[in-house]
């Protein structure tokens, strides 16, 4: 049942599907659905341009894109979006607005073996069937989840492969710091809001996304984007570019090419080394 707290208020509902591509609302179905992931992939960015600037300015407020009304405010004023937990968390609240069957996820980007859960997506549910849209890989259409069948979205750029095995969901992806790609791992779904602030709220002590910057976006055929002082290109070819860069590029890159206002990237602080995680051993976004 959608309550207030369900739901996202209709004008900031209105700008934000404006802001989409879209002069109505997309109607709850699996074409409402490709439309609106395509158009996210597009126009909403993974980043962590506002957690960057949160963290090491040592504000003590809650994490910026703590709620879906903070991260679509701040995406229309700034162009920015944010990471796992703030930008599924917002993209889960946007569909179930719409009227879809739509729950947050929690997984575990496996980056080093035996690490706990560090990642947040959105499942959708249509006609039983299970469709994940995750707002960090940016896979760039709905991706089924089948119990015994390899599935998969075939694009030289931004194509994942998601299989099944110890009962769990493996999904193949690309990150741009790591092209070769490694595994997220679906662990559960229907996590709370309180859940995804929890998980969230943990990473102000250690993330890697506490020290350098870190954007992806989808663009025509390609994913472009920076990791960890690198500019990089996924092509369409499926074959990737990468060099460093330094602040003034990386802040043009940002302006200029993935459409995040200069009013914030001033404020931006310079990468710093990510230092070893503290222990126990984890990570998260």
């Amino acid at each position: 049942m959608k309550t207030p707290d369900s739901i996202l208020p209709e004008k900031l509902l209105e700008h934000t599907l404006a802001r989409l591509g879209f002069s109505r609302r997309p109607e709850p179905g699996g074409d409402g659905l490709r439309a609106i992931y395509d158009s996210w992939c597009r126009r909403v960015p993974f980043d962590n341009v506002r957690k960057l600037i949160h963290v090491r300015t040592g504000h003590s407020e809650v994490l910026p894109g703590n709620t879906a009304e903070d991260f679509f405010e701040a995406w229309l004023k700034f162009g920015t979006g944010g990471t796992c937990w703030s930008g599924a968390g917002a993209c889960q609240k946007l569909l179930q607005t719409l009227g879809f069957d739509a729950v947050r996820g929690v997984g575990t980007m496996l980056v080093a073996p035996n690490l706990p859960p560090n990642h947040g997506t959105v499942l959708v549910t249509l006609d039983d069937a299970r469709y994940l849209v995750d707002c960090s890989i940016l896979h760039g259409e709905p991706l089924l989840l089948h119990e015994s069948a390899e599935t998969c979205v075939d694009h030289p750029a931004w194509g994942v492969r998601c299989t099944r095995h110890e009962g769990r969901w493996h999904i193949a992806w690309r990150p741009l710091h790591k092209p070769d790609g490694f595994d997220c791992r679906l662990e559960r779904f229907g996590a709370k809001h309180t859940e995804f602030v929890s998980f969230y709220g943990k990473t102000r002590l250690w993330s890697p996304f506490n020290y350098e910057l870190s954007v992806r976006i989808n663009r025509r055929d390609s994913v472009i984007g920076a990791g960890f002082g690198k500019a990089v290109t996924l092509h369409p070819d499926g074959s990737v570019s990468s060099q460093p860069v330094s602040m003034q590029e990386r802040n043009r890159l940002l302006i200029e090419e993935i459409g995040i206002s200069e009013e914030i990237v001033r404020f931006l602080p310079a990468d710093t080394p990510t230092p070893p995680p503290p222990s126990p051993f984890t990570r998260s976004e």
